[in-house]
């Protein structure tokens, strides 16, 4: 494809969700520069209503991963979860929480955002932070993959974000998200989209 010779497309078109890192640690100037290319994004009024927490000590990361994995246990026990599955379950995720040299818990803030007494409008204006912080994280993990590192996106804070907040000790108006896992790759994956046809409407 000839779009491959061009950087930036070569850049969107193939990046890819990996979940093996290589064990050495990403060197801070670069987390810099994707922290970076997150805050460059859009953001609802410009309130940039986006925070990071960069995590990158091996004792951080599994206070973190247990913390998580207590609360994972108590849903899968209620929702009935056989206790094998469960077990390779937390095992998963302990595994995929603490092997990346780098986590970066991405987090919302509301405190600079507007303030209805309509819940309707509440409702609008929080989604509209969550889809900011969203446009702040496919920057980074886009700016990752230029920069030869890898990244996955979890959603397991939506989960557990009080557990979350108390494993790093966030402050209180920070609300986890998503955490992106980030190192050097150590696996190759590939991977389709549906054609435009399935997904576009011309009006």
């Amino acid at each position: 494809m000839n779009d491959l010779q061009d950087v930036f497309w070569r850049t969107v078109l193939t990046r890819r969700s990996i979940r093996r890192y290589q064990p050495e640690p990403v060197p801070e100037n670069l987390i810099r520069r994707l922290l970076t290319a997150a805050i460059w994004a859009p953001s609802a009024h410009n309130r940039q209503p986006w925070r990071f927490a960069v995590v990158t000590t091996e004792a951080r990361k599994a206070a973190l991963a247990e913390a998580m994995a207590e609360r994972w246990l108590e849903d899968m026990t209620r929702a009935g979860v056989p206790a094998r599955e469960i077990r390779a379950r937390l095992q998963r995720s302990r595994q995929r929480l603490t092997e990346p040299p780098l986590l970066v818990v991405g987090c919302m803030t509301m405190r600079d955002m507007d303030v209805y007494a309509d819940p309707r409008l509440t409702e609008a204006e929080r989604t509209m932070a969550m889809q900011s912080l969203v446009l702040a994280l496919g920057n980074l993990m886009l700016a990752a993959h230029h920069e030869g590192l890898s990244s996955c996106w979890m959603c397991a804070p939506l989960f557990a974000p009080d557990e979350v907040r108390t494993a790093l000790e966030l402050p209180n108006d920070w609300e986890p998200q998503a955490i992106i896992t980030l190192g050097w790759p150590n696996e190759s994956r590939t991977s389709f989209r549906k054609p435009l046809e399935e997904v576009v409407l011309w009006k």
